[in-house]
């Protein structure tokens, strides 16, 4: 049993002892964070039994809410039945058999086997792997290079934290020389005074530049999410993916789609990829695959991958004591099963993701609102001072976190990023709620306007 303590007990507690993801050591002793105990449908509550509106899933990954009891039960089953066994030594388990027939079943038509992980950033380290494995094996060596993009986010271990695209993140340690970067799709930092579908065409052509620069000998994948959603849910131009769709076809080079945050139903189809018309040769999921409720990521392989490393390349040095564990593959399957029979995907693309869409897209109008994006359950706006200038409320990108404070006090979690404010709501978010959403950030935005004096 967990002992009983106040608030600041907790908080003293957490801040002595808990060493917090993407977190200002130094700062949290001073201003100790939230802690959570308790949640259920799309609220969180904290130890004070403040109510909160999650519009961010948790973290992009509770996409049918907290309180989902079909999960549990699963999870309780297999529990009794096998806890734990691993998939080395030619041994398997019925759940992870299962859901990875399951998946690829789902998935697009190219695919026919999955890697399990434990996390999307393991599966991009995964990724690494294969891409390797695959071209040595094809004869092809010096194809080593993999190009992402700037404010990518791929993960955090070494590898998959080179692949992603966060300046600061890559001064904290010595990056992978083999991971390079072109500058993201984000028209409205980047676009000047192009066009939107002008500006879209431009970026997915600084792939081909860079390709050609380094000789399409040398480069062996393209790595992207369908929507960069940690660096500010970033929603390319119509013009953008029709054109690295081209630029890969002409060109011997894997593509990589990063489905962690957009995949299983959050831009209205199965995987992003699939809403924007590209077929990638490998495809990183995690995060939604479980609701949350239990670490698990992987790698969907394409045939064309998997004839070539299922054929004659011997052992695959690679893999997790934890892959395709049994009971995060159990809550996996459940979680597939509410998926389907809740046909949430179709919710989301016909219902409950346009109804957000439009509610969002009137928060433009704001004053200090100076771009919306969004695409599904997804969403952003930018901060500003001036729309036409696109001046930012104060420099360093600072605005974001005190919207984000308004936003708690408020009763809604609305993440910030830089001067990004973004959301991820639930697919079982009702139209009374998602008014409930825009209402509560509406007001947030109205006291940041005010602290700024706009």
């Amino acid at each position: 049993m967990r002992k009983i303590r106040t608030t600041e007990q907790w908080q003293e507690l957490d801040a002595a002892r808990h060493l917090h993801p993407f977190t200002d050591f130094g700062d949290y002793q001073k201003n100790p964070g939230r802690i959570i105990d308790r949640a259920e449908h799309i609220y969180i509550y904290d130890t004070d039994g403040n109510q909160m509106l999650d519009a961010m899933s948790g973290l992009w990954c509770c996409s049918f809410g907290y309180s989902q009891p079909t999960i549990a039960e699963a999870v309780s089953e297999q529990f009794k039945q096998l806890p734990y066994y691993n998939n080395f030594f030619q041994c398997s388990n019925t759940p992870a058999v299962e859901l990875a027939d399951r998946l690829v079943n789902l998935a697009p038509k190219q695919f026919s086997h999955v890697f399990f992980t434990n996390s999307g950033s393991e599966a991009n380290d995964t990724n690494i792997r294969l891409i390797r494995r695959y071209w040595d094996i094809k004869k092809q060596p010096k194809k080593r290079i993999i190009l992402a993009r700037t404010n990518a986010y791929h993960g955090s271990t070494i590898a998959s934290a080179s692949l992603g695209g966060f300046a600061f993140v890559h001064n904290q340690f010595e990056t992978l020389p083999y991971a390079q970067h072109i500058p993201d799709p984000n028209w409205y930092v980047s676009g000047g005074d192009l066009s939107e579908e002008a500006f879209g065409i431009q970026a997915a052509q600084e792939l081909e530049k860079r390709i050609d620069q380094l000789g399409e000998e040398n480069v062996a994948a393209f790595i992207a999410e369908p929507i960069q959603g940690a660096g500010g849910v970033i929603v390319p131009p119509d013009s953008y993916w029709p054109e690295v769709r081209r630029i890969l076809k002409e060109r011997d080079i894997l593509f990589v789609s990063d489905e962690v945050i957009c995949g299983f139903g959050r831009t209205g189809n199965l995987f992003g990829c699939e809403t924007y018309g590209m077929e990638p040769d490998l495809l990183t999921f995690a995060k939604a695959v479980t609701n949350g409720f239990q670490p698990l990521g992987g790698v969907m392989v394409s045939e064309k991958v998997a004839d070539v490393i299922t054929g004659d390349g011997g052992e695959f040095g690679h893999g997790f004591t934890y892959s395709g564990h049994p009971i995060a593959c159990a809550a996996a399957l459940a979680t597939m099963d509410i998926m389907e029979n809740g046909n949430f995907i179709q919710r989301v693309s016909d219902d409950v993701g346009p109804y957000l869409q439009k509610q969002w897209t009137a928060l433009g109008d704001h004053p200090i609102v100076g771009h919306v994006r969004g695409a599904g359950m997804l969403g952003s706006i930018e901060l500003v001072r001036n729309k036409d200038s696109r001046e930012r409320l104060e420099p360093e990108q600072k605005s974001g976190g005190v919207c984000r404070e308004f936003c708690v006090a408020n009763g809604l979690i609305m993440r910030a990023v830089g001067d990004s404010m973004i959301i991820s709501p639930p697919f079982v978010s009702t139209h009374e709620e998602i008014d409930s959403l825009i209402a509560r950030a509406t007001k947030s935005l109205d006291q940041t306007a005010e602290h700024y004096s706009v």
